[in-house]
C-alpha cells in the first residue's frame, strides 16, 4: 500500500482549512485516511504558531513506514527540521509569457535598427549627406 502524508481540505468556500493526514495514495484528496497528523490554516499570518501544527512523533512513525510527503507537506517538514532541504527549480516562474517575449523581441529589433541608422549617420560626412538625399530624390522621380 503506497502511503502519502498529504493535505485534506476542509472549511467553507474561500476559507480553507487543511488537515495533515496519512492516507493511501489511491484514496481521494478529502476521502478516507488512516490517521490525522496535524492541521494547516493558511489564513493565519506566516509567523503564527497556530498556522501549522503537527504531531511530530506520528509523522516520524509514518515516514519510517515509508510514507511519502507531498510537496507542500515536505516544505512544512523541512521548516520543522525533520527532513533535509531539497533544491527546487521552478524554471518557468521567471520567464515572461509569449506576448511579452514578442514585445521584447520587437523592441530589441527597433533598438537595433535605430542604432544602425545612428551609426550610418555618424559614419557619413556632413557635406555628403545632403548630396546623397538629393540624388535619391531625383532617382525616385
Amino acid at each position: 500500500m503506497a502511503m502519502k502524508i498529504r493535505l485534506a481540505r476542509g472549511g467553507s468556500k474561500k476559507r480553507p482549512h487543511y488537515s495533515i493526514v496519512a492516507a493511501d495514495s489511491r484514496m481521494a484528496r478529502d476521502g478516507r485516511f488512516i490517521e490525522k497528523l496535524g492541521t494547516y490554516n493558511p489564513l493565519l499570518p506566516k509567523d503564527s504558531e497556530e498556522r501549522v501544527k503537527m504531531n511530530m512523533e506520528r509523522v516520524q512513525y509514518w515516514l519510517g513506514e515509508g510514507a511519502q510527503p507531498t510537496d507542500r507537506v515536505s516544505r512544512f517538514l523541512e521548516a520543522a527540521d525533520v527532513l533535509p532541504k531539497k533544491e527546487r527549480a521552478n524554471l518557468k516562474k521567471g520567464e515572461p509569457g509569449k506576448a511579452a517575449q514578442e514585445r521584447a523581441k520587437e523592441k530589441a529589433e527597433k533598438a537595433e535598427a535605430a542604432k544602425a541608422a545612428a551609426a550610418e549617420a555618424a559614419a557619413a560626412p556632413a557635406d555628403e549627406a545632403p548630396a546623397e538625399e538629393a540624388a535619391a530624390e531625383e532617382s525616385a522621380e
